[in-house]
């Protein structure tokens, strides 16, 4: 999922690849996490709910599952497809996050899961988001952690060690290629520190809420060999903003 500013098409190259591999269900991470942030970071829907960076449509269903009168977003007019046709009753639209075609705060939730750390001018992203929330209006957001971006395990062993090379303080184009149950895809993105992201919240006008940073849930170590690793190490980070002056 790619909210694309900066990529110009965010995942619409590989919209396929993409679309293998977020709809083998109990694939990839989605399927281990999503209960804890729509548990303990989505708050109950609202008047209305708005999700950029929506790929497939996963995330989407799920929050449209949960009540939420959803509009969803990405600049992939594949992946839009692909969400159209798997929920023909719901309302997806190619965008890009850093120009919204919403009014000034139209909704009272936003929603970016796993889309933040894909967009090269996060900063608009951020600011965007707040433009089209009402007053108190919440952002949940979903990211790879920091630190887990920062650097890498030295092996596969449950206690082997993280090394981080060159500089956390940076932001820094990364790539990240994937290979798991013969499906193969290559993660790209920006690593951010977590003063960035802090720093586009205070610019934007959003006080961060709620925090989490969930261990890898036992379900997937006992799945999947070396997971154990990610009991030490936060692989994602989950938060809350309120837009303020509400």
């Amino acid at each position: 999922m790619d909210a694309g500013a900066g990529h110009g098409r965010g995942f619409e190259d590989v919209a396929d690849r993409w679309l293998r591999w977020a709809r083998t269900p109990e694939h990839d991470a989605y399927w281990d996490y999503r209960d804890r942030f729509f548990d303990e970071i989505v708050p109950p829907p609202g008047r209305r709910t708005l999700e950029i960076g929506c790929g497939e449509g996963r995330t989407s269903r799920d929050l449209r599952s949960r009540g939420h009168h959803l509009v969803a977003t990405d600049v992939s007019p594949t992946l839009v497809g692909h969400a159209q046709q798997a929920d023909p009753g719901g309302r997806y639209q190619v965008a890009d996050s850093t120009r919204l075609p919403f009014a000034d705060g139209e909704f009272d939730l936003v929603v970016a899961y796993m889309v933040l750390m894909d967009v090269e001018d996060m900063p608009a992203a951020v600011r965007e988001a707040a433009r089209v929330l009402g007053p108190s209006g919440r952002f949940c957001i979903g990211v790879t952690h920091p630190l887990a971006d920062s650097g890498s395990f030295e092996s596969h062993k449950d206690d082997a060690r993280f090394v981080i090379e060159g500089s956390y303080l940076e932001p820094r184009r990364i790539e990240v290629p994937v290979e798991r149950g013969g499906l193969a895809f290559t993660f790209t993105g920006w690593a951010y520190p977590l003063e960035a992201y802090a720093r586009a919240f205070e610019s934007a006008g959003l006080l961060i809420e709620s925090l989490r940073e969930p261990p890898r849930p036992d379900r997937t170590r006992e799945r999947t060999a070396g997971e154990s690793r990610w009991r030490r190490i936060p692989n994602f980070l989950f938060l809350r903003c309120i837009k303020s002056g509400g």
